[in-house]
Parts: structure tokens; sequence; C-alpha cells
């Protein structure tokens, strides 16, 4: 293995060279729409971004200007402006990112845009050629869908389809509307409407549902957000495929309705085991056998059906076995159920490929080499693209073979349940795809951002996706220079040394990977938390980028980009602060001093006060947004009760139970306030009420408490959150610097941090297993 490793990082310093393996098979998924109405999206797209000035920019795409099979674009300077043309509208809307990034120092982001172009164009002296370095470049984790993007209305994803295309990306997940598919099939079949009430998922839990986790719960899913959303499917691929882009559509993985056992009496199904600690009532999935006639016929009947609604780009990902063992460890059994998912694909759509997502096979206990290899070569060669889901910490390709001869896509997946804490694997990121390319007999086909959530750490996802053409890795240090500059349009060397600071700590997580879990503030509290599972970095470089951020409010006070960064590194800095006040509260209840318990208590919650004044002063870190868009989608009060409902639980307690609680949370003013802020008071007040009641901690019995006190009132309640902004966060990040700022200067955290390092470096640990012992799977 080594030897490998050396002779790849000797050619990275020479560059990349092309992936070893080319696959015919996959040839049919291109760009469908003519040239030039990708052509004439693109200059739509730049029309949204940049308004009268798009017309000194022509467009055109011309599919010969490249190789086959990867996407290129040429930029050049005319007497009118700037020509583009690109092989497809994806490659053109790249080359246009292109020269606004490093010609016009602009930057497009989830967080705004900063797309103030020089009054005069600046001249390309000599024509530009950047081709791709593969295939494919994909976007999405099915949970996405859910955590961030569930109550998205067309003009979101409009603005998220642009960011797509501007990025590369021309293999985006498409899964929109197909719980109205299912119920057309299903109804056709002589299922009820009460069976499906029963068997699709609540709109903030749909991902689950898909993938065959859990089954109704915080559903029942109304009429017409399945309709809606039908509705609204049509509209994301239009515009999708008009770019060029190829949309992967979903597909019948085996799990079906519960009451399958009446409708079919002589189906063969089996219950799969329950998941995340949610009980029978929503979990325990029946999975049709592979082997019964059933499973074709379902499955050739969504094909049919989905391709006659939306039409097909003839790629479509399933999962059957995600984060769910099958019920044999027999190669011959698990290589069945590839070739009947395929086989059903391939009956609605003698063209399909199947995209599969290669989480599962991070379960080193059950998915041993014989039994991967059994279920990937079930699949024709060529025939099944999979998803290396998280390469940047756990790459499985390598232990697998190159998935023995399937093409896979080099992924980021970075966040988990949409958290916002700063954080990034850089080094991994930088080199780790020109690695995947080098390794022996690589199937490597493409780059993949894989993210549970989004709308955080913004850094990670443009540098991950410049690896499409960048021809080796980057000198960190001058790249962050570049992307400060571009995010704010204008040199501030204060921001440039926060940045730098930033990027050797927070965002170079390669030793000290932080745990799986989330961060203390956000996690129902414990007398027991490890507080170093929250530290990967010096938090001296963290503090000292608050403090250069700060001096550079100077120079950059009128970008928003600006406005939201002081906000996110202020924000990092106080929940760091947070460790600091739980040791001395821990340490105070340990040696049973009331008072100064009482006090660090007091300090937790008036840090969360500040917290949530701080994230109320910019749009980006707001409650009221989410909740306002999830009932926008209803009918009546009793749809808008239950959105809301699905809003509130997902990003708290995810499950009626609590159990997966925390998992998904936002550090968003309102929940700050009125969720986190009360827990950590009614924890403080148990913990004194221990104390002089001469009791000992009972983890069961507070958490029985606190969710009937405070967590669970909160889920259901109906007050309203403002959905803009008030206030500087300018002005308020100076206020708490100068509150907290000289506290932060204690030896505690130095002392912590000299702890941490002589603990177990952390990467390369299995981030499915981690996940896993998370959701109590273990």
């Amino acid at each position: 293995m080594m030897k490998w490793q050396g002779c790849c990082l000797l050619l990275l310093i020479f560059g990349t060279a092309e992936a070893l393996i080319n696959f015919p098979q996959l040839n049919h998924l291109r760009a469908k729409a003519a040239p030039n109405v990708q052509a004439q999206a693109v200059k739509d797209l730049i029309g949204r971004l940049i308004k009268a000035r798009a017309s000194e920019f022509a467009v055109f795409v011309d599919p010969n200007i490249g190789p086959k099979n990867r996407d290129t674009f040429q930029l050049r300077s005319t007497e009118n402006g700037i020509e583009i043309t690109g092989t497809t509208g994806v490659a053109a809307s790249m080359g246009f990112y292109y020269y606004l990034k490093y010609f016009c120092l602009g930057q497009r982001t989830w967080a705004g845009q900063q797309t103030e172009l020089p009054s005069t164009l600046p001249v390309i002296t000599s024509p530009i050629k950047v081709t791709t370095n593969d295939q494919f470049r994909y976007y999405q984790n099915v949970c996405t869908l859910s955590y961030t993007m569930a109550f998205w209305a067309w003009d979101r994803w409009e603005q998220e389809i642009d960011w797509m295309a501007l990025h590369g990306i021309n293999l985006p997940l498409a899964f929109v509307g197909q719980e109205a598919i299912f119920q057309r099939v299903y109804l056709g079949m002589g299922f009820t409407q009460a069976d499906m009430d029963e068997h699709f998922g609540g709109p903030a839990f749909l991902a689950w549902a898909r993938m065959g986790n859990i089954e109704g719960w915080g559903g029942p899913l109304p009429q017409m957000w399945k309709t809606n959303k039908l509705l609204l499917q049509h509209k994301i691929l239009d515009r999708m495929r008009s770019l060029g882009m190829i949309p992967v559509l979903p597909a019948f993985a085996g799990h079906v309705p519960r009451s399958i056992v009446r409708v079919f009496p002589e189906a063969n199904v089996t219950r799969l085991g329950e998941w995340g600690g949610f009980n029978s009532t929503y979990s325990g999935i029946y999975l049709l056998d592979f082997q019964d006639p059933l499973f074709n016929k379902i499955s050739q009947a969504f094909i049919e059906a989905q391709t006659n609604e939306y039409g097909t780009d003839h790629i479509y990902n399933t999962d059957t076995f995600n984060e769910m063992n099958p019920k044999s460890s027999d190669p011959a059994y698990v290589s069945t159920a590839g070739k009947a998912v395929f086989s059903g694909m391939v009956a609605g759509d003698p063209q399909s490929i199947w995209l599969m997502q290669g989480w599962l096979f991070g379960n080193s206990e059950y998915w041993k080499p014989p039994l991967v290899k059994a279920l990937v070569t079930s699949v024709p060669q060529g025939r099944m693209i999979i998803l290396d889901l998280a390469s940047e910490t756990g790459p499985l390709y390598s232990k697998f073979e190159s998935y023995y001869g399937q093409p896979f896509i080099w992924c980021m997946l970075h966040n988990f349940g949409g958290t916002m804490e700063l954080y990034g694997a850089v080094d991994q990121i930088n080199k780790g795809p020109f690695l995947g390319r080098q390794f022996p007999n690589s199937t490597m086909v493409g780059i993949g951002l894989t993210p549970e959530g989004i709308h955080q750490n913004e850094v990670m996802y443009e540098f991950m996706m410049e690896n499409s053409w960048r021809t080796q890795p980057r000198d960190i240090n001058d790249w962050v220079t570049s992307f400060a500059n571009q995010r704010y349009g204008a040199e501030s060397p204060p921001a440039i040394a926060a940045w730098k600071l930033l990027m050797k700590s927070v965002y170079n997580a390669s030793t000290h990977v932080r745990d799986f879990d989330n961060v203390l503030i956000t996690l129902r509290p414990t007398p027991t938390y490890d507080i170093f599972q929250d530290l990967w970095y010096e938090p001296g470089d963290l503090l000292s980028a608050w403090d250069n951020m700060l001096n550079a409010t100077y120079d950059l006070e009128g970008s928003e980009l600006f406005h939201y960064d002081i906000t996110d590194v202020t924000r990092d800095c106080l929940q760091l602060l947070a460790l600091k006040f739980y040791a001395t509260m821990t340490n105070s209840y340990r040696a049973k001093d009331i008072q100064t318990l009482k006090e660090a208590g007091n300090n937790i919650t008036n840090l969360l006060a500040d917290l949530d004044h701080l994230l109320g002063s910019n749009e980006r870190f707001l409650l009221g947004p989410w909740i306002a868009d999830a009932r926008s989608w209803s009918t009546d009060d009793n749809e808008a009760k239950l959105y809301e409902y699905n809003a509130r639980n997902q990003i708290t307690l995810w499950g009626p139970r609590g159990e997966i609680k925390d998992y998904a949370s936002k550090q968003w003013q309102g929940v700050t306030a009125d969720f986190y802020k009360p827990r950590w008071q009614f924890f403080t007040q148990w913990l004194v009420q221990l104390l002089q009641n001469g009791t000992s901690w009972d983890s069961y019995i507070f958490g029985e408490h606190i969710m009937a006190t405070v967590e669970a009132p909160w889920t259901f309640q109906l007050n309203q959150y403002p959905t803009v902004p008030s206030g500087n966060p300018i002005a308020i990040s100076w206020d708490l610097h100068s509150k907290y700022r000289p506290l932060t200067r204690d030896p505690f955290f130095t002392k912590l941090w000299e702890a941490k390092k002589k603990q177990r470096p952390g990467h390369g640990d299995n981030v499915f297993e981690r996940k896993m012992s998370w959701l109590h799977m273990k």
C-alpha cells in the first residue's frame, strides 16, 4: 500500500494522469438539450447574477471543442466583451464562474454573492481552455433533500441549480416528486389511500422513508404536498436539463407498504430491523423478496410511470440496505439482491445505470470484501456507479479494489445533519481526488459533493469543486488568499490573515478529526460530556482569526458575505468558550460546590442569550424562514401545524421520543433562545437539586423530565419567529469580543489543547461506525 501512495505523491508534483479505465457503457449519460437551448439557459443564468452586464458576455455551446465525455470551456476577449464556449451548458457556466472569480474578484455562494464587476471587463490576454479531469461532478446526499431542501419552493431551487451549474455539477440528484409516482403505482395495484398515508413519511423525514429506515413518521403526507411536489419536479428537471445536466432519478429498492400482506397475501416479504432507536410503529420496514415476481413488476411499473411523467436520463439512485443489514451474510443472497434491483430498472428502462451510495460498505462488521464484491459485481460492469460517499474521511475504494471494476465517484461528505460548526479536512480534499485517480486500476469517473445538509462552511465547497479541473494539489495559503479577495471583492490583509488561520485550524482536521456527534451547546446536557470531542484544532488559532476578522471590518463593512462570515466566526468562538463554563460547572458539581455550579450554569445560559442576539442579526442564522417555508406548503390550518411540527421536530428531537435527538441541530436565532437556553437552565437547576437532596445522577430520569418539561413542548408550539434580521452583526460582534475575548485567555484552553494532542489521532476511524454509535445501532 505504501508503495503506490509514494508513487502517487511523486506524480502529484508533476500533475495528474487520466483515469486508467474508460466505460463506454456510460457514454449515453450526456446532455440531451440542443446546444442552442443550453447556451440560452446559460445566458439566462448570467442575467440572473449580473443583470444588465450580462450583455457583455457571449455564450456558445459546442460539444466538439474538448475530449469526449469530459467537459471543456474556452474563454477569450473580443471587441464586445468576453466570449465563453463550453461543451455543455454546465461547462459554459463553469467558464463564466472561472472568469468571475479569477478576473473580477467575484463569488456566488449560499450566503450571498459578490458579483460587482469592474466598470470595464478585464481583458483575457491569451485564450484560456480548461478541461475537467473526470466525466462527472455529482451533487447531493439523499438526506440533503430533507435536512436542507425539504420546504424549498421553485425560487430557492432556481438559485440552487444556478449554483450547481457555476460549480460544474453535471450529475445532480433529482428526488423531488417521487411520492406521487409511487402512489400512482401502488393505487393501481390495489393499495388504498389509507395504505399510502401509513407508508409515506412526513415532509421533513422523507429521506429516511425513501431509504427504508422508517415508515409513516411525521405523516400522514397530505395529497396536495404530493401534487405540488410533482409540479415542482417538472420545473427542476426542465431547468437542469436545459443547462446540460444529467438528473439522477429514483428507482425501486424493494421497500413496500406494510399493507402488502393484505393486498398480496402470497407475497414473500421480511421485516428489516429497527433503525435509529425507532420502535416497530415506525421502523421494521417490509422488504419484498428479491425473487418474488412482484419485485420486478413494481420496479418496472415505477420506472415506466416516472418516465411517462418526467422523462428520463437513464441513471437512477436507490439504496436497499442503507444503515440496515441484509438478513443473510451469504454472498449468493447479496448478489441476488443486486441483480433484482438492477433487473427491475432494466425492465422499465433498458439503458439503466444504477447509482448507489457506497455508505453501507462502511459497516466493516457486516460488509466484508466478499459481500461487497458479490453486490457490486451482480450488475454488469459499467452499469453501476458507486458513490464513495465520505472519501475525505473514510475512503473505501482502496479497501475494495476500486469496487472490483465498477466505476466510482470520489465524494466529500463533510457535513452530517446540517449542523453548523466550522469544520473541514482541507488537506485530504486537496490531495484525495488525485490519489483516487492514481490508485492502481482506478475506476474513478468523477468527484462529488454529498453533504447531509448545506448552508455552512462554504470555503470547503468552493475548494472541493475546483478539483474538477485542477491538475495538482494547491498551495492552500495561496488559494485562500484568492478566495478571500473573491469573497469580498477587495483585498483586506486582516481578512486574509483570518482565513489563513482558519484553514490551518478548524478547516484542517487531518489528524484529530472531530467526533461524529454535535457540539456541546446544542446537545442535551449531561455531567459526563467529553469536551475533547469538540476540539480538533488549537483554540488560539480560531480566536486569533476572530481578532483579525474584526480588524477587517474597517475594510469590508459593506460586504454581504463579510457580514455572514463575522457572524459565523463569532458564533463559533462563543461555542468554544462554553467548554470552559461547562468544565467549571461539572467540576463544581463533583466538588458539591452549589454556588460555583450556579454561576457557571448562568454563564452558559447568558452566553446562549448573547449568541441568540448575534444570530438574529443575519438572515442566514434565523429559525423563522425554516418554519415559514414549511408552513407555506399548507392549504389549511391542519396542514400548517403538521408542517411546522415536522420542521421543529427534525432540528431538535428527531422522532417522537427523541430517538435521534440533536443530530440535525441548528445554531439559529429562536431555537438557541427557546430550546437550548431553557434546556441548560433546566440542567443547572437539576444538578443543584441533586446536590441539595443528596441524590445521584440518573440519565434516564433526567431525560424523561427534560423531555416533558422543555423539549417536547417546544416542538408543538406555534409561536412565530422573525424572518428578517435585526441589528448590525459587526457591532454585535465587537461587543461580544469585548465581553468574552478576555475570558478566552484563560490557561484552560492551552491546557485543554495540550491534553487533546496526547490523545490517539482520530483520522482514519470508521466514520460510518461513528454514525451508527450515534444512532444507537451498536
